[in-house]
């Protein structure tokens, strides 16, 4: 059996006193650690850059890899959709599926569907989950809001969407094409251009100068 000694209260005190003395030395010392996690995104690490330029005819456009069911997508998409009609640039959407998403791969095979009506139609369908997604918890719950868009848009929705398993190619196509590049998140979007003297892509990690970025891309590519 141990033998408990009691700690006179003086010495309790000390070691009390000491510990409120060493306290702003240990959150100094925690502070960097928290900015880090907490802070901006890093840019991503471009690996392959042959996929971040403006479609043929064009000198400035967005790029987006993005996922139906992420959060901060549909945060992001309001604006990407203002910033493409207001400087009429074209915006470029990939396919980045999340594989933790329960139904954000049928969405994207869905949108793909829509594209095949026209391609108004398949980002307008996009738009739509988006606006809608925090009420679209399940697949079932996906496919009731899909049937909507569809009923709206007066397009019949088949009983199988993607019999031949194409549009499910094309999205996988999107998502080993954002694999290649590296992508790591989503949103991942860049202003791209084919100025001869600027950077031909900049990723947009802080989207409050998105418009910043783009003015700056259209003035070099006036020279």
């Amino acid at each position: 059996m141990r033998l408990m000694l009691a700690v006179p209260f003086s010495v309790r005190l000390n070691r009390a006193r000491l510990m409120l003395a060493l306290l702003p030395a240990v959150l100094l010392w925690i502070a960097p650690a928290a900015h880090a996690q907490f802070g901006e995104p890093p840019t991503t690490q471009v690996h392959d850059a042959s996929a971040l330029k403006p479609p043929a005819g064009a000198r400035v456009a967005i790029v987006e890899f993005e996922d139906l069911e992420c959060p901060d997508c549909a945060r992001a998409n309001p604006l990407l959709k203002d910033a493409a009609d207001k400087y009429h640039i074209p915006w470029i959407r990939h396919d980045f599926p999340l594989p933790m998403h329960s139904w954000s791969f049928q969405a994207a095979v869905n949108a793909r569907f829509f594209d095949t009506k026209s391609q108004a139609l398949g980002s307008e369908y996009r738009d739509y989950i988006f606006a809608n997604q925090i009420s679209i918890e399940t697949p079932p719950e996906l496919q009731q809001f899909t049937q909507k868009f569809a009923d709206a848009h007066k397009v019949a929705l088949p009983f199988a969407i993607d019999p031949m398993g194409k549009l499910t190619q094309e999205v996988k196509a999107d998502y080993a094409l954002g694999q290649k590049i590296g992508i790591e998140h989503t949103p991942t979007i860049w202003v791209v251009t084919n100025a001869a003297h600027a950077a031909p892509f900049v990723e947009v990690v802080d989207r409050s100068k998105l418009y910043q970025l783009i003015d700056a891309a259209l003035a070099e590519a006036k020279k």
